[in-house]
């Protein structure tokens, strides 16, 4: 008697721990025959040093959502949202993507900075979870099959800096100033150099800086200065750049700026005077002055919603639910699907679909994740920026 119920207490426990098993193993991968909305989930700064991209990513994403969900949804089907903070940190990323997978996440739009997209992929991949950036911009953030990105890679930018400025005659001799502790500074500016002496432009002074070192930078704009660089090529975030602005300003120094996506912000930054700027050119899919209906649109709308003026991570964030949009209904997923079938049903979507977004004309997307759309320069002006060079 005592032997049987030591076998059924076995049973028991086996079952028991079958069942706790299942119920852990991917938040739901296998699928739900009872599901009814898709469920989105994404990761971003909201606090911290880097707050302005991921609320910005938050707050585009949570607009795409509301407009598609009072649309009809996706293929007949809501979708839920729900965003984690990761204060632009690695370990924080992956935390935050577990709870959203304990949540029911079905894919993700995210991560918002590339770091913590780089740590992020690699739980993604291990489940097979689609996932989508709007604006992690290092070539390893989108390393797998089932990562796709919205906005330009590094190497992307820097190529495409280099041609503008040799393409428009902006300068022959030119200096970089670039945070080497950085993978999104550094990785554009090891592109940029090698396109520069195919482009024709000499760089007369590559000068770095690191994380440790971020405040002081007349070492760099005097070596820059005294190499009579034409232009200063700035592939680095505004917090930085707007303290090298000030400081060239200073000791007198005076040459074209030219930036990348990591400069918007700048015109916002408190305590930040907007006259240092004014012919700062740099890379970016989206300006909210641009005339377009479709902009204009955006913008009344973002501003209603959270009162204030939507940057580009709020544009590339808000394109990406409309692309997932796009792919979900090309690839006819419904929500009862598992997590790993609707990574493989949106990978084969994703490069046959083609989205004319906020962001882009006419983008497509290869089986390397990356997007296929032309560059937009825009120039500081009166405080303002002009576009130079439309999609």
């Amino acid at each position: 008697m005592k032997m049987f119920r030591k076998a059924v207490s076995v049973a028991l426990a086996s079952a028991l721990m079958f069942s706790l098993a299942a119920c852990g193993s991917g938040g739901g991968d296998e699928g739900s025959s009872d599901a009814t909305t898709f469920k989105i989930g994404s990761i971003g700064p909201t606090t911290g040093d880097n707050a302005i991209y991921g609320t910005a990513v938050k707050n585009g994403i949570q607009l795409a959502v509301d407009e598609i969900n009072e649309a009809g949804g996706i293929n007949g089907y809501q979708i839920e949202y729900q965003f984690e903070d990761d204060q632009s940190d690695s370990e924080k990323a992956v935390n935050a993507y577990n709870t959203l997978k304990d949540w029911g996440m079905q894919m993700l739009v995210g991560t918002v900075t590339s770091t913590p997209c780089t740590a992020v992929v690699e739980e993604s991949h291990a489940d097979n979870m689609f996932q989508l950036t709007p604006s992690a911009t290092a070539v390893e953030s989108i390393q797998y099959d089932n990562a796709f990105r919205m906005c330009f890679s590094d190497p992307d930018q820097g190529k495409a800096s280099a041609d503008y400025i040799s393409e428009n005659g902006l300068a022959k001799k030119v200096a970089v100033i670039y945070n080497s502790s950085d993978t999104y500074s550094s990785g554009i500016y090891q592109r940029f150099a090698e396109e520069a002496k195919s482009a024709g432009l000499e760089v007369v002074a590559a000068e770095a800086f690191t994380a440790d070192s971020k405040t002081d930078f007349s070492v760099q704009l005097q070596k820059a200065k005294d190499s009579g660089a034409e232009l200063v090529f700035l592939p680095i975030y505004y917090q930085e750049a707007s303290l090298i602005l000030a400081q060239a300003d200073k000791m007198g120094f005076a040459p074209k700026w030219f930036g990348c996506d990591g400069m918007d912000g700048l015109l916002a930054l408190d305590g930040f005077d907007t006259a240092l700027a004014e012919g700062l050119m740099f890379l970016t899919p989206f300006t909210a002055d641009a005339e377009d209906e479709a902009t204009q649109t955006f913008v009344a709308d973002y501003e209603a919603a959270f009162d204030g003026t939507p940057n580009q991570f709020a544009a590339d964030a808000y394109d990406c639910v409309y692309v997932i949009k796009a792919a979900a209904e090309k690839a006819e997923l419904t929500p009862d699907m598992s997590i790993s079938d609707m990574a493989d049903a949106m990978k084969a979507a994703m490069t046959e679909i083609t989205i004319d977004g906020l962001t882009g004309k006419q983008i497509t997307w290869g089986e390397d994740g990356e997007p296929s759309k032309l560059p937009t320069v825009v120039v500081v002006e009166e405080g303002k920026y002009k576009v130079l060079q439309a999609e």
